[in-house]
């Protein structure tokens, strides 16, 4: 595994890390404490010591599973996103006593003095012209109850507008489904010293290559009830991209990049750009985390690779994929 500086926050964090919406469970099946115990020891053997989670995953269990952990590996670190509690998001909704209800509640779940790092969970876009709102987490670094912030966001202007702030982080979807933020936000964010957190890097298992046009998802998973928005922002599901397209698009890659693992190659394609800290694969047991972390080992793509992952998404995915994040 190798480590890359997290911005300026001085975080030397692994190039592929943990996502935990999925720990100890699998899209919406229930919490399993042995499975999430033996995911994260699966991916600290692995070299991984960044761990990414939320307040609202699994309830909180998923802060609890990792602060549980962490009890004997001090030396993780564990990145969580506030503010998914709220019924709606709207700027007001991220108030001085709501976040430092959020905060605290996090260093409850995780059994911590002063959390590591906080992600503001994909706010509206008026939070991000609320300055007070900000100025709240660097009085709580002044406090001592966080190390650092930053945001999660789900459009490159979001990305761009936080920082006018004390960010370290932003974690932004990216993947070959999603270009954009390569284009407008890395080399931005690398004059500004914020590392780049990249989320949902396989859309959703799309870019595993191994789904077709019947392929069925449980009836609580958000690839089944998310796919137009219904309870988020569909960019979250599949990136955005029309399902029987993203398809199609996924096997013209795996035919064109000559893989049968285009998972790996997928991940191993996003840390080609230095703006980028770390990936943010999911797992929800211990056997899957091989497959992501290896990834990081693989050869460099080259020149005309790149170029062919340009040319998939420009036939098949920027509109609209480009105009909308």
């Amino acid at each position: 595994m190798k480590y890359r500086t997290l911005g300026k926050t001085g975080f030397k964090i692994s190039e592929v890390s943990l996502g935990t919406w999925q720990l100890g469970g699998k899209w919406g099946d229930p919490f399993s404490v042995k499975d999430a115990q033996d995911t994260l020891a699966a991916a600290y053997d692995a070299g991984v010591n960044f761990f990414d989670t939320a307040d609202i995953y699994q309830d909180g269990q998923s802060e609890h599973a990792i602060g549980q952990f962490r009890k004997t590996h001090d030396d993780i670190i564990i990145s969580t996103k506030i503010g998914r509690k709220l019924p709606e998001q709207t700027a007001a909704g991220y108030s001085p006593d709501n976040i430092r209800q959020w905060i605290d509640a996090c260093l409850q779940n995780q059994g911590v003095d002063v959390l590591d790092n906080v992600l503001l969970h994909s706010p509206s876009f008026d939070t991000y012209y609320t300055p007070d709102t900000f100025f709240t987490l660097d009085q709580l670094k002044k406090e001592g109850k966080i190390k650092n912030y930053g945001v999660s966001v789900e459009k490159v202007e979001q990305a761009i507008k936080a920082l006018d702030y004390n960010i370290g982080s932003v974690e932004i979807i990216f993947n070959m489904f999603r270009l954009r933020p390569a284009k407008l936000f890395f080399e931005l964010a690398k004059q500004h010293n914020v590392g780049i957190l990249a989320r949902v890097p396989l859309a959703s298992g799309l870019l595993s290559g191994k789904y077709t046009l019947t392929t069925q998802f449980g009836p609580n998973d958000q690839r089944t009830t998310n796919r137009h928005g219904e309870q988020f922002d569909k960019g979250e599901t599949f990136s955005g991209v029309d399902y029987a397209t993203g398809v199609k698009a996924a096997d013209e890659l795996k035919a064109r990049l000559h893989t049968d693992n285009l998972a790996a190659t997928a991940l191993r394609w996003i840390l080609m750009f230095d703006a980028v800290s770390t990936v943010i694969p999911g797992a929800s047991k211990a056997s899957q985390i091989s497959r992501n972390t290896t990834a990081a080992d693989l050869p460099a793509p080259t020149h005309e690779q790149m170029g062919i992952v340009e040319d998939v998404y420009a036939q098949y995915i920027k509109n609209p994929v480009d105009y909308l994040w």
